[in-house]
């Protein structure tokens, strides 16, 4: 059964999401991403002290493709 559709205001859409307006059958949104963080990294709350004299993160990767996204 077709949609009917009023009107659309679109302020922005990011990157790794999906805009439709319509009859679908199916939506399928796909993204990968690769974090490299070192010692004391992601730490939340209040007060929290890191001492870190000599930290170092190595990002040498050898393979070139860790997650593929094809098919879709």
């Amino acid at each position: 059964m077709p949609a009917m559709v009023g009107a659309v205001k679109v302020i922005t859409v990011s990157s790794s999401s999906i805009f439709n307006i319509g009859d679908v059958y199916s939506m399928s949104p796909d993204s990968s991403a690769k974090t490299y963080a070192g010692g004391g990294s992601f730490n939340t709350g209040d007060g929290i002290r890191v001492h870190l004299a000599n930290s170092h993160t190595r990002v040498f990767d050898a393979d070139a493709i860790d997650q593929p996204i094809t098919g879709t």
